[in-house]
């Protein structure tokens, strides 16, 4: 059964943390071949949430929802590879989306998906930059 769940750095149980940087490490540093410093602190934050893509307990997605200042920013947007092509990542988006209320939202899409997230509302609001070799865009979704 495929869910959506959300919650706090707490709530994150040892194998699923596990689960999480190993897809995020997977994909973003192996897959795209973009060393970074994955764990950069933020994870547990306090108001930062982890949105949570599974198929009973298999992890196929993923984002990170950081409690800005200002804003909500959404970052680590991710399916594993076996479940692309399927909507799926859409599910990922409405759940980062339920938790970052009331605010703005942020994020920095990799350009060839500002098609995808614009269908959720956000619009290009800077000029593309390049990040680790990939060409993003400032997005925002104004409330």
């Amino acid at each position: 059964m495929i869910t959506v769940t959300a919650g706090p750095f707490t709530a994150l149980d040892g194998p699923t943390a596990y689960a999480v940087w190993k897809l995020r490490q997977d994909v973003f540093v192996i897959e795209q071949a973009c060393p970074y410093p994955d764990l950069d602190g933020r994870d547990s934050e306090p108001g930062t949430r982890h949105v949570l893509l599974r198929d009973d307990d298999l992890l196929l997605g993923y984002a990170r929802v950081l409690d800005d200042p200002q804003c909500w920013r959404i970052g680590r947007v991710v399916l594993d590879p076996s479940a692309r092509g399927r909507g799926l990542a859409d599910l990922v988006m409405k759940g980062a989306l339920a938790v970052a209320t009331g605010r703005d939202v942020v994020l920095d899409a990799q350009s060839p998906l500002a098609g995808w997230y614009a269908t959720f509302g956000f619009e290009v609001n800077g000029p593309e930059f390049v990040e680790d070799d990939i060409p993003h865009l400032p997005m925002r979704l104004s409330r």
